[in-house]
């Protein structure tokens, strides 16, 4: 079986909340509802496999120079496979069509986003401080043990 890299359609988002569950609860990734899916659902990029989605980023704007990569998972018995790496180069390459300068990661697999090219920043030099707006969602919010990483593009 191929994956396929492709945009996803709102039918989809019922697979991709079941897909990010575990982490959710986990407090690996943050929670977004099916409205907030919806209304970013142009921001992700999904890779399919034999019709079934098997993961999925996203790539959010923040400014006219920065991107965050978002919600980045590959379901499990996907797993190294290198789909991650493609579902990021992907979200990469649309940042570059976009013209953002810059991306930005906050992960907990740091090593990962350095294989891509990231270098590690410290979180109090992160660019355009609206980002933390989305930290109060968080359950480890405010002791977070998070990375952030950027590239520049």
């Amino acid at each position: 079986m191929s994956v396929i890299y492709a945009k996803p359609v709102l039918t989809d988002i019922p697979q991709m909340q079941a897909i990010v569950k575990k982490e959710v609860e986990e407090g690996i990734i943050l929670p977004r509802s099916d409205d907030e899916l919806a209304t970013n659902i142009r921001s992700y990029t999904i890779a399919r496999e034999a019709g079934e989605i098997i993961g999925y980023v996203a790539l959010h704007i923040h400014s006219m120079r920065l991107g965050e990569i978002r919600s980045l998972i590959v379901k499990e018995g996907h797993r190294h496979r290198r789909i991650g790496s493609a579902l990021v180069e992907r979200a990469l390459e649309e940042g570059r069509a976009l013209k953002v300068r810059e991306v930005l990661a906050l992960t907990y697999m740091g090593k990962f986003f350095e294989r891509l090219g990231f270098e590690e920043i410290p979180k109090e030099t992160i660019p355009e401080h609206k980002i933390w707006a989305d930290c109060i969602k968080c359950k480890h919010f405010p002791v977070c043990n998070e990375i952030s990483l950027i590239k520049k593009l």
